[in-house]
């Protein structure tokens, strides 16, 4: 930082973040459209940004989430650093860098991150260079610009390892939910089917989960009761050593 100014934008260093979202029914993650500058093809990307000289890598994260959908202080996880020779080897990529960047050729080394959002309190902003941003299932998601694809996958692999040791699967909801809500969201990050009675049984079990004391309104069906996530249990489960729900 010394003699640089802190609004300069370090050339070889960058951040992209995976952000999650469950809409009740599916796990999706928030991708933007780059700008084509007139070319008539449509490039999917991971939201992501080159860091300033006077911030560290989180904050840089976060100040990417922020632009993005203006949330702030929200679940956030660095997933590893991707800075594979093969990064820029789509001419696509190369072309887009040279209608951006001054140095468009320099080596650039990426720390992503993975977050998780309540998908109904983001108004989404697409920022800079983004054409547009749009959830898409993580089952769809297939080829994306530079080696974003790789990161995706190792986020969802990471997503998946870290919900069936600590119930950070809660980020993803309303405060208020329903067992049948979470169960869902479960099978949806999983990508398997879970047994209701046993998945129920453990929530409960483990006090996980607290009632409400209030029930659904204006559904077509019984109402359900409305659970909150107890992260005071939580934290005592931790203390003790639990770190493994077995889903």
């Amino acid at each position: 930082m010394q003699g640089k100014n802190k609004h300069e934008l370090n050339p070889r260093v960058s951040t992209d973040c995976v952000i999650f979202g469950f809409d009740r029914h599916e796990l999706k993650v928030l991708l933007i459209e780059r700008d084509s500058f007139g070319r008539e093809e449509k490039v999917l990307a991971l939201p992501g940004d080159l860091i300033y000289e006077g911030e560290d890598l989180d904050k840089a994260a976060a100040r990417v989430l922020l632009e993005l959908t203006g949330l702030s202080d929200i679940y956030l996880e660095q997933v590893g650093a991707f800075g594979s020779l093969e990064r820029l080897k789509k001419e696509s990529d190369k072309e887009w860098l040279r209608n951006i960047r001054e140095e468009p050729n320099i080596r650039v080394i990426t720390v992503a991150y993975f977050s998780l959002v309540n998908m109904e309190n983001i108004n989404i902003e697409p920022h800079s260079f983004a054409k547009a941003a749009v959830w898409l299932p993580v089952s769809e998601v297939s080829e994306l610009a530079f080696d974003h694809y790789e990161i995706f996958q190792v986020s969802l692999k990471k997503l998946k390892n870290k919900i069936q040791n600590q119930p950070i699967g809660f980020n993803l909801l309303p405060d208020k939910f329903t067992l049948s809500q979470l169960h869902k969201l479960y099978e949806a990050i999983l990508g398997r089917e879970l047994d209701k009675r046993n998945f129920r049984r453990k929530m409960l079990k483990l006090n996980l989960v607290v009632s409400c004391a209030e029930k659904q309104q204006g559904v077509p069906h019984k109402p359900s009761q409305y659970y909150m996530f107890n992260d005071e249990k939580y934290n005592e489960l931790i203390l003790e050593g639990f770190d493994n729900f077995g889903f």
